[in-house]
């Protein structure tokens, strides 16, 4: 829970959205410290953001090292147990954890096949590391919001967001991933002329003969502007509903947080808020699988329409 002696329930929600960032300030940034002293920087410098303000200043360049950090522990305790499973499973009486896993493999590797009618060995492999790691980082959104920022502000790190989903740098990375395959396939699988073709034919006929003519090169524009804001919309769509979600959800454990913090101590509000916790996570188990679905779903789908001739 915020205390209220250290910080204002604005500061602690401000604190709590922040993330540890990397970076390099310019040469003639004013910098606060933690201690509130003000220096100006002589030459650019590589640091940590005491704060939104500087990781603004450090630009395109700025890490959020907590998010890749996070991202990158979930996706190997992942790839851990699902090889640890593999090796299980070729000998021996499957356990209850086998057969489980065994269970999310055949469920993502049935969704793949009723819902992709291209030829590729990567699709559901993808699907599969899509579901299970936005799961695995959706799900620390039930961590209780101040235990692990608390403890990592005990030796030293100010800021820690342990949600990497929250963090639209993360989402729409991977949604930019699944773009790129998305025209690798549409190039390779159908052709640079038919894919350009599709561009520019759709949704409205190009004439190709009579008075028409007069009206393709108009027709044409407008397909292939239409098709493009279609087509980059995808990847947007994509990874702008999982952070937005997850973002939602991660804002009302803070606010929960908040609100039961005002009394101080413990009280009526310590315990109201502590129900509003436990309710609001049962909930959102929900959202957490529902969005990890939705986005392995999508990814399916918008790799079929790559590889569907028109």
């Amino acid at each position: 829970m915020a205390e209220q002696g250290a910080q204002t329930v604005s500061e602690y929600i401000v604190h709590h959205l922040t993330n540890l960032t990397y970076g390099k300030l310019p040469a003639g940034y004013e910098r606060v410290d933690y201690d509130g002293n003000v220096h100006v920087l002589e030459h650019d410098q590589w640091t940590f953001a005491h704060g939104g303000a500087e990781a603004a200043a450090m630009g395109f360049n700025a890490i959020h090292v907590d998010s890749i950090g996070w991202a990158l522990f979930l996706g190997s305790i992942f790839a851990f147990l699902f090889w640890r499973v593999a090796k299980k499973a070729e000998s021996g009486e499957p356990s209850k954890f086998v057969n489980f896993i065994e269970m999310v493999v055949e469920f993502v590797d049935n969704m793949s096949r009723d819902m992709f009618n291209g030829k590729s060995k990567l699709v559901a492999p993808l699907a599969l590391t899509a579901f299970v790691w936005i799961f695995l980082m959706n799900l620390m959104d039930l961590v209780p919001v101040d235990w692990i920022p608390s403890a990592f502000a005990a030796i030293g790190v100010p800021y820690m967001k342990i949600v990497p989903t929250t963090d639209p740098n993360v989402t729409l990375g991977m949604a930019v991933a699944i773009f790129i395959l998305m025209l690798w396939y549409s190039f390779t699988v159908k052709g640079a002329g038919n894919f350009l073709k599709e561009l520019t034919t759709m949704p409205f006929p190009v004439p190709t003969k009579g008075a028409g003519l007069i009206a393709a090169p108009f027709l044409i524009v407008l397909n292939f502007f239409m098709e493009v804001v279609g087509l980059l919309a995808k990847p947007f769509s994509l990874g702008l509903r999982l952070f937005g979600n997850m973002y939602a959800g991660e804002m009302i454990f803070i606010l929960i947080a908040a609100l039961a913090s005002i009394a101080g101590g413990w009280g009526v509000w310590q315990l109201f808020g502590g129900a509003l916790q436990m309710g609001w996570a049962i909930f959102h188990i929900l959202v957490v699988v529902l969005q990890a679905f939705i986005f392995m779903v999508l990814t399916i789908v918008y790799l079929n329409m790559s590889f569907e001739h028109h």
